[in-house]
């Protein structure tokens, strides 16, 4: 069996974890497209594909809306997503809110589980445990990654892990996000 490698060794990992453990996926997962990765795949090439894309996506789950994400990457076991600081997500204090970025660590984390779990599978966020670390007084940008087992079998939970930095480069939170992924009937 041929393997693909889920992640570029020159791409930064997720601010805050160690490097992931899991370096590579099978074919099978490569294979068996989900229909948000497709849609990625044939959309992020085109002029404004990355906009339509972060549209669709919004589209499908209208909270996410709210925080006007830009998706930047998307590929099976990596998303990289960001959000412009604008008064819409501030707090009272003039930083981004901390319910923002769990808004936009939430939509990294569903992208990624979306683009690398097989299309055999079906998935849904079970929990989420969060860090906040400093103020995000600029646009934060969020990582998240997963790694999957070879064999899934009919159910698992698998955490998503996420980081997220500000505009300087400096880590602002942190979150594992639990997915319950389970066989499609």
């Amino acid at each position: 069996m041929r393997r693909t490698p889920n992640r570029d060794r020159a791409t930064p990992h997720v601010p805050g974890y160690p490097e992931t453990r899991v370096t590579w996926l099978p074919d099978r997962v490569m294979t068996k497209q989900n229909q948000s990765i497709a849609l990625w795949r044939r959309l992020a090439p085109l002029p404004a594909g990355r906009w339509l894309f972060a549209r669709l996506v919004c589209h499908r789950a209208p909270y996410f809306a709210t925080i006007r994400p830009s998706v930047v990457e998307l590929r099976p076991g990596r998303c990289e997503v960001w959000m412009r600081k604008r008064r819409a997500v501030e707090n009272h204090l003039g930083t981004v809110h901390a319910i923002a970025i769990c808004n936009l660590a939430e939509l990294a984390a569903g992208l990624v589980s979306d683009a690398t779990v097989p299309a055999t599978h079906r998935w849904i966020p079970k929990g989420m445990t969060v860090e906040y670390l400093r103020k995000a007084e600029s646009d934060v940008r969020a990582v998240a990654e997963l790694d999957l087992l070879p064999a899934l079998g009919s159910k698992a939970e698998v955490p998503v892990y996420v980081g997220a930095v500000d505009a300087s480069g400096e880590s602002v939170f942190r979150a594992t996000i639990r997915m319950w992924v389970s066989e499609r009937r």
